[in-house]
């Protein structure tokens, strides 16, 4: 529907209306068949967003093992992982019925009451009423209820921001046809659903209700799904993986088992026992809590996040796709350089008398802005009359009485003063000043004036005198450049996207750095002529892109995800909508549309690139410290598989019991893996690298099982010299303790990726409460140990037996750390773990 490149008369009869509207029975009718304006959203039921919770691998893995239990009627085995995967489905349950998304604003927009003509008179209904056809009127403050074709106009600046991201309010000409090829934010005949009258007023034609307007358009885009974090394709991928080893290691073990003519009880033991060693239990919820602490660090440096993976997303970023305004730079005009060719204090006295401080106007408010503190006389001057902003003139003027003479000061586009000056010097001299400032994406008004003998009654009929340049811009904040500075250093690449035009986007991004020599700086109207492909190859060398519509943000992220790229997108307004929702993170403003908020995964009270740089720095840390516990509790897991597996296959009897494996699970890491979201920041662990923390790298798989498998060997060394030694159940005793103490010495080596010996008191201070749960621990082993054997099938141990326990420890504590030197200085040295 290209009403913009048609006449009022051809809409009108296209749209069936006339100036004197429609009936009120035929709006009743086309309300039937369009239906009513509003824009309608999906939200999913609670349930579903509970269920959801346990659509996980591991918790599958887990269930699977309570069923076990269940058969062979081991109940307390049962309660307790059913317990566990109740209370982690809960806490995500509360952090996602908190981050449920729901389009609010937009619905309050169609609350809202407007005016409109039928059958020639003008009458006020709710906006969820108006339909095509209907003719409206609206003046300032109004909120536009319908995209509508103007029919006339007054002066009327229309503030499209929250569609655009365009900072400054548009004028609109009623008069105009356009080219049905012309661009979004160029269509001047066109007032756009959810846009705001800044100044004047206007009569339109409604030609699109509902979904069928623009804003509608961006809205339907955000029924769309929002992708998985990375965070979470990183551990469902782990999940499938851990789940298809899982069930090929017990097949094969089931199969020896039944060759090796094994009870059917023994064999069932076996499952159960793998499966608890197998699955780290506190995993999801020790994730879940490293987000949460790490959601909290963040919300103390301003930064609001409404879904949890979210904190570790923006640490993977590998591109920023950010907004101008109100980002980058402060939001709202200010009037930035004067260019006078008249006495310095005369011509700053003529600016301040230009501005009309009624209006809503930016220009008019960065004046009067500016003009504050700098008293300027005005006791013999008396106003006469104020000649409002004319579109079409485009100038506007205020007329004075000093004395018996009037003075008039005119305000306006260079090129239509200077027609009014008859000094061809005046006009040269500044016509060059004019072009300069300009070309830097400076807003560029003159200033003239003339003293006259009588009351002018149009004041273009005047001969004026120009007696300078102003120039008004939305100036970068301060900290702006040193956040771009930092985001190349950490190797992020930042585009600006935005509604502004190119040569202001340039000027800004070349003043904070996020444009340089060789960069390509490129158009909304230019990205369609290529494809995917061309795309990804063209914006891995750009940072500008003007003129952007919401369909280009969309388009840029959509393709740079596609290439595996890790894509960040801020957004206030409307039309970010759409971007903000597929991104792998949308970051929306404090100030800006509920709308933007309402799909964001994240929220950034302060609107500043350099809050954003920070939370970037802080979700590095959270994944390092997933990666941490990951590590941790993996490789304390997989080291309970290997002793049960190596004892299977030597026909040993059972080292570990299914009770002893869910305490050391449950108990013994529990009190220990809780305390690694509290790990403070180590500089040496910051990659310097964009891109996601690879959870499960090769280095990462290497130590996880070299611990494992050393853990695993030299418990079942120490099991079988306690078996020839002891009863069975006092060697399942050592042999249950001394995994109990290795995992604590793992726990202490995963604080830090560098060795112990480098600064041990500094290990100890990056997580103090590591070791406050290492000593809990200790008291509930002694307690289980001494006081309530009968509850895990212990015996007490004596003295020499501790030593036993005590060289195991030794050893492991050694290997670690021998492995740590020699990744070090071999392997690793000019790396980050």
């Amino acid at each position: 529907m290209s009403f913009h490149s048609k006449t009022i008369e051809e809409t009108l009869r296209e749209l069936n209306s006339s100036k004197k509207g429609i009936s009120q029975k035929e709006a009743k009718d086309r309300l039937r068949i369009y239906g009513p304006n509003t824009i309608k959203t999906e939200e999913e039921s609670n349930l579903i967003l509970f269920l959801k919770q346990f659509h996980n691998p591991l918790i599958y893995i887990l269930l699977v093992a309570a069923l076990v239990s269940l058969i062979l009627k081991n109940m307390l085995d049962f309660y307790l992982i059913i317990g566990i995967v109740l209370i982690n489905g809960s806490l995500g349950f509360v952090q996602e019925l908190k981050a449920k998304t729901s389009l609010k604003s937009l619905r309050k927009i169609t609350d809202l009451k407007t005016t409109v003509i039928r059958e020639g008179r003008e009458i006020t209904i709710p906006m969820s009423e108006v339909v095509p056809g209907d003719i409206v009127k609206v003046r300032e403050g109004d909120v536009v209820p319908a995209d509508i074709r103007l029919i006339t106009d007054r002066d009327i600046l229309i503030d499209e921001s929250i569609l655009t991201g365009e900072s400054i309010p548009v004028e609109k000409d009623s008069s105009v046809v356009l080219d049905e090829n012309t661009p979004l934010y160029e269509r001047k005949n066109i007032l756009f659903k959810g846009t705001v009258v800044v100044r004047g007023e206007g009569i339109g034609v409604v030609f699109a209700t509902g979904k069928n307007t623009e804003m509608g358009k961006i809205v339907e885009k955000t029924q769309v799904k929002s992708v998985p974090s990375p965070f979470t394709k990183a551990i469902t991928s782990f999940s499938r993986k851990w789940m298809v080893i899982l069930i090929i290691s017990l097949s094969i073990l089931l199969i020896i088992g039944i060759l090796q003519k094994r009870e059917i009880s023994q064999l069932f033991l076996l499952v159960i026992s793998e499966l608890v060693s197998a699955v780290p239990e506190g995993l999801p919820l020790v994730i879940t809590l490293v987000l949460v602490v790490g959601a909290l660090r963040l919300a103390k440096r301003k930064v609001l996040v409404r879904h949890l993976p979210a904190v570790e997303t923006l640490g993977s970023a590998t591109y920023i796709a950010t907004d101008k305004t109100g980002t980058i730079t402060e939001g709202k005009l200010k009037l930035f350089k004067t260019y006078g060719i008249v006495e310095e204090q005369f011509f700053n006295k003529l600016i301040y008398l230009s501005s009309h401080p009624s209006y809503k106007d930016p220009v008019e408010l960065a004046i009067v802005e500016w003009a504050k503190g700098k008293g300027f006389d005005t006791n013999t001057l008396t106003p006469v009359k104020i000649f409002p902003f004319d579109i079409r003139k485009r100038y506007t003027a205020s007329l004075y009485k000093e004395g018996e003479r009037y003075l008039l000061v005119m305000k306006g586009a260079f090129e239509v003063l200077s027609l009014m000056d008859n000094d061809a010097q005046r006009k040269e001299k500044l016509n060059e000043v004019h072009d300069n400032l300009a070309e830097e994406g400076l807003r560029v008004l003159a200033i003239g004036y003339a003293y006259t003998e009588s009351e002018p009654e149009d004041p273009g009929e005047v001969h004026i005198n120009l007696a300078g340049l102003v120039a008004f811009r939305d100036p970068p904040k301060r900290e702006a450049k040193e956040a771009v500075e930092w985001c190349k250093k950490m190797g992020i690449r930042i585009i600006m996207i935005t509604g502004d035009n190119l040569k202001t986007a340039k000027a800004i991004g070349r003043e904070v750095g996020i444009y340089s020599e060789g960069d390509i700086a490129i158009t909304g109207t230019k990205l369609k002529e290529y494809d995917d492909e061309e795309l990804y190859t063209i914006l891995k060398r750009t940072s500008i892109v003007a003129r952007a519509l919401p369909e280009d943000k969309y388009r840029i992220v959509k393709v740079l995800q596609s290439k595996g790229e890790i894509v960040a997108v801020t957004g206030d307004g409307i039309n970010d909508v759409p971007a903000l929702k597929v991104a792998d993170l949308g970051v929306a403003m404090g100030n800006g549309a509920e709308a933007a908020k309402d799909v964001a995964k994240m929220i950034i009270t302060d609107n500043n690139l350099s809050v954003i740089t920070e939370a970037v720095k802080y979700g590095k840390i959270i994944g390092i410290n997933t990666k941490k516990v990951i590590y941790y509790l993996l490789s304390s897991s997989f080291g309970e598989i290997t002793l049960l597996t190596l004892a299977f296959l030597l026909r040993l009897p059972f080292p570990l019991l299914p009770t002893q494996i869910l305490w050391i699970n449950l108990i013994t890491d529990g009190v220990q893996d809780k305390a690694f979201p509290f790990t403070k920041e180590d500089p040496q662990d910051i990659p310097l690298k964009p891109g996601k923390i690879n959870f499960f790298d090769g280095l990462q798989i290497f130590n996880i099982l070299t611990t494992a498998i050393f853990m695993g060997l030299i418990n079942l060394a120490l099991f079988i010299y306690c078996l020839e030694r002891f009863t069975y159940e006092h060697a399942v005793t050592v042999t249950f303790t001394s995994m109990v103490v290795n995992q604590w010495i793992n726990g202490i080596h995963s604080i830090r990726n560098v060795p112990f010996f480098i600064s041990p008191v500094k290990t100890f201070m990056m997580n103090p409460y590591l070791f406050l749960g290492l000593s809990v621990g200790f008291i509930l082993q002694l307690i289980v140990t001494y006081l309530f054997p009968s509850l895990l099938h212990l015996t007490p141990l004596a003295f020499t037996d501790w030593l036993l326990v005590f060289y195991s420890s030794l050893f492991l504590f050694l290997f670690i750390e021998l492995r740590k030197w020699i990744l070090r200085y071999f392997v690793i040295k000019n790396r980050i773990m």
